[in-house]
């Protein structure tokens, strides 16, 4: 069984799209009741990737965050293992008489904290059923596992794209737990919420945040972006820097080895972005726990937005 917390009161979620100035509001709202952050993005806990996941900067913290830099680059991470930090962190946070902030983009690393998600043993690290599918993924391609799939559990097949090998190896992880991906799949929007929280989630007009996403990722490239990247290859990071989800560093990548011009480079950026934040917006409108906050005002109308939906408008 997953551990669940005991608190006193209910977390504070602030989510939203990339860009759309979550991060200023949450530490706002922690200095206003006496909070502490913990950081839900699945970027932000690898060490030495700071410029490009947007964290925010050391000597700009003014309340403490929790949630960064757990782990080397390319180092295994699981929504279940974040679950389990984040969950042992709230409580240890409600327990210092402190309010919990849960800041984030990252739907699912919210949904893990707050849902009743019980994860196959494979969400883990060093999970032999992994282990070994991975392997024959390398000998024999992605075709091969999923038609191995297919034929013990056609049912999860159909749902699963054979190119898409991690949900492939997933399906396997949970047969192995004599459990099913179609049924777990079938239940996710039925999950109980198990922890208390209060949804909040910002919502900006798409030409504003495509402006706001514009300013951010050349203020990026000004805050040494490119010098980042660089200093990730040179300590042997390359493929964490160059994996799918990795945007702003497997774009500068190319562009350092010669696949691009770094402008060109820069567009990329931009354009995953703003297709990122997309899909951000589209996993929040789906849950209808979320608050939503008009982020197209300024900070201090923002601010009391949120403040009067925790009830501490006072």
């Amino acid at each position: 069984m997953a551990f669940i917390p005991e608190l006193s009161q209910p977390i504070i979620i602030v989510a939203g799209p990339t860009a759309s100035g979550k991060s200023d509001l949450a530490q706002q709202i922690a200095l206003r009741i006496d909070g502490e952050i913990i950081s839900a993005d699945s970027m932000q806990v690898y060490r030495g990737m700071d410029i490009g996941t947007g964290k925010v900067p050391t000597d700009q913290r003014k309340v403490p965050h929790w949630g960064l830099d757990l782990v080397n680059p390319g180092e295994p991470y699981s929504v279940a293992l974040f679950q389990d930090y984040a969950r042992r962190k709230a409580e240890d946070i409600d327990a210092r008489g402190k309010r919990v902030v849960l800041c984030g983009g990252t739907g699912l690393y919210i949904r893990g904290v707050i849902d009743g998600y019980e994860y196959p043993k494979g969400d883990q690290v060093g999970n032999p059923v992994r282990d070994e599918y991975t392997a024959l993924l390398e000998v024999h391609g992605p075709q091969v596992i999923w038609d191995m799939l297919n034929e013990r559990d056609p049912e999860s097949a159909a749902l699963i794209h054979p190119n898409n090998t991690k949900r492939v190896i997933r399906a396997f992880e949970l047969l192995a737990e004599g459990k099913s991906y179609a049924r777990q799949k079938e239940n996710l929007q039925a999950l109980p919420q198990v922890v208390p929280a209060v949804y909040l989630a910002l919502s900006i007009e798409p030409a504003a945040l495509a402006q706001r996403i514009e300013r951010r990722v050349d203020a990026m490239v000004r805050e040494g972006l490119v010098e980042e990247v660089r200093d990730l290859l040179a300590q042997g990071f390359r493929d964490a820097v160059t994996a799918p989800q990795a945007i702003g560093y497997k774009e500068v990548v190319n562009a350092l080895e010669g696949r691009c011009t770094m402008e060109e480079a820069i567009e990329q950026i931009k354009l995953a972005t703003r297709r990122y934040a997309k899909r951000q917006r589209s996993w929040l409108r789906a849950d209808d726990r979320v608050i939503w906050l008009n982020a197209n005002e300024g900070a201090d109308a923002l601010l009391q937005q949120a403040l009067v939906e925790i009830g501490h408008d006072s």
